[in-house]
């Protein structure tokens, strides 16, 4: 009796997808996190319109929506904002590295180093279990803020302020970054940003932290890869771009002018239009009406009325309107926020939604691992050294 060969069975190689570039309209995530109309100009939060979570919500009743699936009640609250409170102080050794950072330093280099460094003072470690990575996560809420003020301070030859336990997550950032009790204007400001950039579906660093998570790699490291992508131009980087770009215009009766040569010359105009976004970015109403409050209250409306009169020039050309990074532009330069701190803040707001995405991602648990076309020459071969040109 003769025994018979083993079989391979080989599995049919999946068909290549038409390319997209950009991977443009492609459905590559299902979430239960955010969710963008782009057509209509809706966002929400696990369901709930971004207007009502504006209007009402504060920062930590959104990043415990978001990492639990509901919004919390009193008691929830509380033990969220305590736990984020204790989480603040970040290890001695991470303020020695940020003594030893060069004081021109970029800040979101620096914030992205120092969450790399925090991961081997974490003690869950490599745990990536939704309780581990909850906890994880709000440790690195509590820390990103202690650490870019602390850098901040550092660069003018401060000292670091300790944080303060006694107050909420918001005003103890702005606490921290001067030494002073902060105005309570800007505290709402600063945390109705933060409610706005908290998540935003599958924008470019978002993806970023869930490839890194379907590896099935720490915290840590998805938060510091998304940080990575965050700190392009086209991205998180946009509202420091924009507010650079008032300080060349200079003065409102020359916003005109800058426009139409930027169009004349295909110049880039930071903070308008939006990828997803066709009729308006919901979050921007809020941000202007912010925006134009504090420049009235420090007596530095210009900057508002030069976004506004750049905002009009752009509608003679084409219909585009102001993203997320338009407004908040302004608004974090009155609030005191340093401009080249600008990306680091929404990184400290975004926080949330990475976190959330990389626990889901942990839960989806497939490797995200899209195909190429490659589209070179496959008629090359290999010329020994000693002949090549």
């Amino acid at each position: 009796m003769s025994i018979a060969e083993p079989v391979t069975v080989v599995a049919p190689i999946k068909p290549v997808s038409t390319f997209v570039k950009g991977l443009d309209g492609v459905v590559a995530v299902q979430t239960t996190l955010s969710s963008i109309d782009g057509q209509r100009g809706i966002l929400t939060y696990r369901g709930i319109d971004i207007h009502e979570l504006a209007e009402k919500a504060r920062y930590e009743e959104v990043v415990y929506l978001l990492w639990y699936g509901k919004l919390p009640n009193r008691q929830e609250l509380a033990g969220l904002e305590a736990r984020l409170a204790a989480n603040r102080p970040i290890p001695d050794q991470i303020i020695t590295t940020l003594r030893n950072t060069p004081d021109n330093a970029i800040p979101m280099v620096v914030l992205r180093n120092a969450v790399s460094a925090l991961a081997m003072f974490d003690p869950d470690g490599e745990d990536i279990s939704p309780e581990a990575t909850r906890r994880k996560a709000e440790r690195l809420t509590a820390q990103m803020g202690t650490i870019l003020t602390a850098y901040h301070r550092l660069r003018h030859g401060l000292e670091p302020i300790d944080p303060d336990p006694r107050l909420d997550h918001t005003s103890n950032l702005l606490y921290m970054l001067t030494g002073d009790q902060p105005d309570p204007a800007y505290v709402r400001a600063l945390d109705l940003y933060q409610v706005l950039l908290a998540d935003h579906g599958m924008n470019a660093s978002t993806f970023t932290a869930r490839v890194v998570a379907s590896t099935q790699a720490d915290l840590h490291s998805a938060v510091a890869a998304a940080l990575g992508a965050l700190k392009g131009p086209l991205h998180g980087g946009a509202a420091e771009a924009t507010m650079r770009t008032l300080f060349e215009i200079g003065e409102v009766d020359k916003a005109d002018a800058f426009v139409d040569n930027a169009f004349k010359t295909k110049r880039k105009i930071m903070g308008i239009g939006h990828r997803i976004y066709k009729t308006g970015d919901p979050r921007a109403v809020h941000l202007q009406k912010y925006s134009q409050s504090l420049g009235e209250r420090r007596g530095e409306v210009k900057w508002f009325q030069i976004l506004k009169e750049v905002e009009q020039a752009v509608l003679k050309y084409r219909q585009l309107y102001p993203n997320v990074d338009f407004f908040s532009s302004t608004m974090l330069y009155y609030i005191g926020i340093p401009v080249d701190m600008f990306t680091p803040m929404f990184a400290a707001s975004r926080i949330a939604g990475w976190s959330a995405h990389v626990i889901e991602q942990y839960d989806d648990s497939v490797l995200i691992r899209p195909q190429s076309e490659f589209i070179g020459s496959t008629e090359q071969h290999y010329v020994p050294i000693d002949e090549r040109e």
